[in-house]
């Protein structure tokens, strides 16, 4: 997260009308500690996984396990140009049906229910009977 000096000032005064200034440094310290358990608790838990997977994958980033770096960082850039392209053409073929889904609710709304609409719902109908 990125603050700005105002967003931090405006936090400080807020901090000291909720909390008041005398408790306020207590306060602090009590963050700080919990701050500081929480990320020995994460570097201990990388350190570990580093440990169990073994010296080949020593180099490993936590930032490695979200899926698009993977590909990028293991399957180079050719892969992630096929799967962009192909995530484009999901995207379009996304908006013909929304289209086609909307015109033919628009062509039902004087007449009954569509069988189109229907596939909208993929829940059951309540039942206001059931416990």
């Amino acid at each position: 997260m990125d603050f700005n000096a105002s967003e931090i000032i405006l936090l400080l005064v807020l901090a000291i009308i909720l909390f008041g200034p005398e408790k306020l440094p207590e306060l602090a310290r009590k963050t700080a500690r919990v701050l500081h358990y929480v990320r020995r608790i994460a570097n201990d838990a990388q350190g570990r996984l580093r440990q169990e997977l073994g010296p080949e994958y020593a180099d490993l980033q936590l930032s490695d396990l979200n899926p698009k770096a993977f590909i990028a960082k293991h399957l180079g850039p050719d892969a992630t140009d096929d799967l962009n392209a192909v995530a484009g053409e999901l995207r379009d073929a996304r908006t013909s049906l929304d289209g086609a889904l909307t015109d033919a609710g628009d062509q039902t709304e004087g007449g009954g229910e569509s069988e189109v609409v229907a596939a909208e719902s993929p829940l059951p109908p309540f039942d206001t009977e059931a416990t």
